[in-house]
């Protein structure tokens, strides 16, 4: 009886236990389970995948950044190869004019290298050898300058008269057009520092602005088309070979000692300066630049002179950088390029040439300016031109204002600028509150970029207002326009 009774509750309970695991929660748990497992291994899946495909990523770049590294090795030493051998072949052709009249040879080729393979050899050695300046090109300049007789300079034009000649020209000649506001901002950065930085979009005129100025003055703008890979100082002025014995000498090392034998006024180009980093192949230049004496602005060459050296090379191979020489930079902001620091536009005068200006007739011819009357006509102007004791009492206040809302001051370096600028511009036929405004726009009002995005779009309005209370409503428009795309940007 109990063995019959134990049977009968056993059975029960799995009858009931198999209908419950056979009911349609049961079976719905069961389904919820089952794409839970599919969907955890979906994902897994998913993600094992997109690893996998980042890693082919990394692979295949870091295969492209050796192949380039590759390519960019051999094209340098393609390029040091070509240029040892343009300057043995000088070597060779000095060797040919100093012995006697030149024979017909093939293009290329040297007297000692016509006969056998051992000869060209042995010719090649000697030539890698033989003695002689480092320096071809520089002192070749020596040669140039031994007899030299300063030009005679118009020294008679005035900054204004040199403004509207330089647009007339620009215009009449080249068929290049600027509104008389950018000649004269470009002017007065003259007057600031060595280095001017021209930013706008493309096709603006910021190259063709510096090569004008160059054919106004009848000395031909030197254009340096900077390279993405440059990060030194030799990438500019070249380097000492040490297999040929000779300095790799660049144009621009060769404009700047030309330029220290004369009075021209000299403007190089670094052509799209920002698509290598500006600090690290310009940092030598940026640092002497700051030297208030120019005569202690020396820049590193080679280790030291030798005898037959070129006659401006230091006893310690320094080479000193020419005051009558400007650097003119011009930079586009797009993904391949970097952005450029603090330190660099502390340093520079920046130019924006956001549009094109309207055709016009004129008529216009060179002009032969030398740089010291271009300098003494901005002392000049600084002196008659110096800012009013009411827009100094409102720089003053602008000042505090921008330390108290932003934690922004003018400093030393702007306050000298403020200086330099405004009266040059003065001069040049604006005014002195349009001066202000556009280096207040590119010097102040610019640094606001690097400030908390939120905190100046809430104070936007009211740095607006101050501005017109201080100065004046609408007097500084190019700085409430820089307050304004900031605001924008947010």
């Amino acid at each position: 009886m109990l063995n019959l009774i134990s049977a009968f509750s056993f059975a029960e309970f799995f009858g009931n236990v198999w209908d419950a695991l056979t009911s349609k929660i049961a079976l719905i748990v069961y389904a919820a389970i089952i794409l839970v497992l599919i969907l955890v291994i979906v994902i897994r899946v998913i993600v094992n995948e997109q690893r996998r495909i980042a890693e082919i990523q990394d692979n295949d770049a870091r295969r492209h950044e050796v192949h380039e590294n590759e390519q960019l090795e051999t094209v340098r030493a393609e390029l040091d190869k070509k240029m040892n051998k343009i300057s043995l072949d000088v070597a060779a052709v000095k060797r040919s004019v100093s012995y006697g009249p030149l024979s017909v040879m093939p293009v290329g080729a040297t007297p000692a290298r016509v006969g056998s393979g051992k000869a060209t050899e042995a010719a090649e050695d000697e030539e890698v050898n033989e003695g002689g300046s480092r320096f071809y090109m520089l002192t070749e300049i020596d040669k140039e300058y031994e007899n030299y007789a300063r030009p005679d300079y118009d020294d008679d034009i005035t900054l204004k008269e040199l403004c509207e000649e330089f647009r007339n020209f620009s215009a009449g000649k080249l068929k290049l057009y600027y509104d008389i506001e950018d000649i004269r901002r470009f002017i007065g950065a003259l007057a600031v520092t060595k280095l001017i930085i021209l930013q706008g979009m493309s096709g603006t005129g910021k190259t063709s602005l510096a090569y004008a100025f160059g054919e106004f003055l009848e000395n031909k703008t030197v254009v340096v088309p900077i390279q993405p890979m440059w990060k030194e100082r030799t990438d500019l002025v070249g380097y000492y070979n040490e297999f040929t014995k000779r300095f790799n000498e660049t144009t621009l090392l060769y404009k700047m000692y030309e330029a220290n034998n004369n009075e021209e006024i000299y403007v190089t180009v670094l052509d799209e300066m920002n698509i290598a980093r500006v600090e690290y192949y310009f940092a030598e230049f940026l640092s002497l630049l700051e030297i208030p004496n120019p005569d202690g602005r020396n820049l590193d060459v080679v280790a030291d002179r030798w005898e037959d050296d070129p006659k401006l090379l230091q006893h310690n191979g320094k080479l000193r950088l020419p005051t009558n020489m400007w650097f003119v930079g011009t930079a586009n902001n797009d993904d391949s390029t970097f952005s450029i620091s603090d330190k660099v536009y502390d340093r520079a005068m920046v130019l924006n040439l956001d549009k094109k200006a309207t055709p016009f007739e004129a008529q216009g011819s060179n002009k032969k300016i030398s740089s010291t009357h271009l300098e003494e006509l901005m002392a000049k102007a600084q002196r008659e031109y110096d800012l009013s004791d009411r827009n100094l009492r409102r720089i003053k206040k602008l000042d505090e204002y921008m330390i108290k809302t932003f934690h922004i001051t003018f400093g030393n370096r702007i306050m000298k600028q403020i200086r330099c600028y405004v009266p040059v511009l003065v001069a040049c036929g604006g005014t002195e509150l349009e001066a202000l405004d556009d280096i207040l726009a590119r010097k102040v009002f610019r640094k606001l970029e690097s400030k908390n995005p939120v905190h100046v779009k809430q104070m936007a309005d009211g740095v607006c207002a101050y501005l017109d209370e201080l100065f004046g409503e609408d007097k500084l428009p190019l700085c409430k326009e820089t307050i304004r795309l900031i605001e924008q940007n947010v």
